[in-house]
């Protein structure tokens, strides 16, 4: 699939980092660093636009290693960049940790992952079909 971008950032395209990665990087675009003080969240800018075919989505998701290494994440994780969206992507990152972190322009902040998606449309019903699980929720199929 190839899709329509402008990269209005001194930062490479997004890319894979291996041969079978899902998500292709993305990078902060600022014209100066952003310190994360802990629980506080930024809108950090990436200079990128894209244009997404119909029945596509782009997921922002976070990053393992500096979720898992420094608490911070993608706040509205997965976020959505809609097909008919056309503005600058803007990740907003939160500092989940207990120490100020600094996010520098060049900085990979997120992954971006391409989903193809369905439209549906509603049936009202009074009625649903039976399942084993039925209206059994959260914890129902066991913690372990």
């Amino acid at each position: 699939m190839i899709i329509k971008v402008i990269n209005k950032s001194s930062n490479p395209l997004p890319h894979y980092e291996s041969p079978l990665s899902a998500g292709l990087d993305i990078r902060a675009f600022l014209e100066e660093s952003i310190f994360l003080k802990p629980r506080e969240r930024a809108l950090v800018k990436t200079g990128l636009y894209i244009e997404l075919e119909k029945n596509y989505e782009a997921q922002v998701r976070p990053r393992s290693g500096i979720a898992l290494k420094k608490g911070i994440t993608v706040l509205n994780s997965p976020g959505t960049i809609d097909a008919d969206y056309r503005g600058e992507i803007g990740v907003i990152l939160i500092n989940l940790s207990n120490k100020n972190f600094e996010i520098k322009s060049g900085d990979r902040i997120a992954q971006l992952v391409i989903s193809k998606h369905e439209k549906i449309e509603w049936q009202t019903t009074e009625l649903l079909s039976d399942s084993n699980r039925a209206a059994k929720g959260f914890g129902s199929t066991g913690i372990k």
